[in-house]
C-alpha cells in the first residue's frame, strides 16, 4: 500500500512523495476559467475590431454610393480609364462649395429668394421644404450653441432623472401661456437617440452637465454602459446638487435642494413651498 504524503512544517507542502510521481503530471487546470479566459479574449477583440470594421464599411459604403452617383452626371469621354474611390465626393464636396459661395453672393440670395418665393406656393411642397430647412438650419447654425448642451430633467416624474439635450429658448405662444422662461428640451430615448419628446422645462427645473454632446449621446445609445467621467473638481463633487424628495409638499418650515445650480457662482439654490427656485 503507497504511502500517503505528509505536509511539510514549514513549507506546507506534502513530502515524502516518490521522485517519479512528479514527472509526466500536470498541473490542474479548472476548465471553467478557462472557459472565461477564452470567452472574454474574444468579447475584447470584437470590442477592439468592430467598431473599425463597422466604420470603415460604412465609409466604404457611403463612397461607393457618391461616386456612383456623381459619375452618372459625368460624360462618359471625361471618365478616368480606371477606378479612383473617393472621387465623386470630393467632387460632391467642391460642388457644393461652389453653390454655397453663389448662394452667399448678392445674385445668389436673389434667386434664393425668387426659389423660395415659388416653392411656397406649393401646398405640399413649402410643409416639407420648410421643415427640413429649419432642421437643417438648427443643426448646422455655427452661432448656436443651445444644442450643444446636455441637461438632466425630472421624467417622468419627480425624483427620477432623464438626461436630455437642449435646442433652443422657447418662444411665442408656448412661452406667453407659461409663468416661469422655459427651455426647448429634447428627450432622446434608448437605444435610438433619432427618437424621443420635446419638452417645455422651466430653465430653473434642469441641470446643466459637463459633460458633451457626444458623451450623452453615447450614454444613450448605450443604455447608461457608457458613462462618461466626472470632470468636476473634487470638492465640488462631494456637495449633493439635488434632493430626489417625493413630489410631495414638503409643508412650512422644510425646504428642498432645487434642480439648478449657478455654474458661474458655483452654489445651489433652495426651493420655497411653492417649489420655486430662491437664491
Amino acid at each position: 500500500m503507497p504511502r500517503k504524503a505528509k505536509p511539510s512544517p514549514r513549507s506546507g507542502k506534502p513530502t515524502g512523495v516518490s521522485p517519479g510521481a512528479s514527472h509526466g503530471d500536470s498541473p490542474d487546470v479548472d476548465p471553467l476559467s478557462l472557459t472565461a479566459r477564452l470567452r472574454n479574449h474574444f468579447f475584447a477583440g470584437i470590442l477592439v475590431t468592430a467598431p473599425a470594421a463597422i466604420t470603415f464599411f460604412v465609409a466604404w459604403k457611403f463612397i461607393e454610393f457618391v461616386d456612383k452617383r456623381v459619375a452618372a452626371f459625368i460624360p462618359e469621354q471625361y471618365h478616368m480609364p480606371f477606378s479612383i474611390p473617393g472621387v465623386g465626393l470630393l467632387v460632391m464636396v467642391v460642388l457644393l462649395m461652389g453653390v454655397g459661395a453663389f448662394a452667399t453672393g448678392l445674385v445668389g440670395r436673389i434667386l434664393v429668394r425668387i426659389g423660395e418665393r415659388l416653392l411656397n406656393r406649393m401646398p405640399l411642397i413649402r410643409n416639407i421644404y420648410g421643415a427640413l430647412k429649419q432642421i437643417l438650419e438648427t443643426v448646422l447654425a455655427q452661432q448656436s450653441t443651445a444644442f450643444r448642451q446636455v441637461v438632466l430633467v425630472e421624467y417622468p416624474r419627480r425624483g427620477i432623472w432623464a438626461i436630455a439635450f437642449i435646442t433652443g429658448v422657447t418662444e411665442g405662444e408656448v412661452q406667453n401661456l407659461t409663468a416661469q422662461e422655459c427651455v426647448n428640451v429634447f428627450l432622446p430615448t434608448t437605444p435610438n437617440p433619432t427618437s424621443g419628446f420635446l419638452l417645455f422645462v422651466p430653465r430653473q427645473d434642469m441641470i446643466v452637465l459637463d459633460m458633451s454632446v457626444e458623451e450623452g449621446i453615447k450614454m444613450v445609445i448605450s443604455g447608461g454602459i457608457v458613462t462618461p467621467p466626472d470632470r468636476r473638481p473634487e470638492e465640488v463633487r462631494r456637495v449633493p446638487l439635488v434632493d430626489t424628495t417625493p413630489d410631495t409638499d414638503p409643508g412650512p418650515g422644510h425646504k428642498r435642494v432645487a434642480v439648478a445650480r449657478d455654474k458661474s457662482e458655483g452654489h445651489a439654490t433652495d426651493d420655497d413651498a411653492n417649489g420655486r427656485a430662491t437664491a
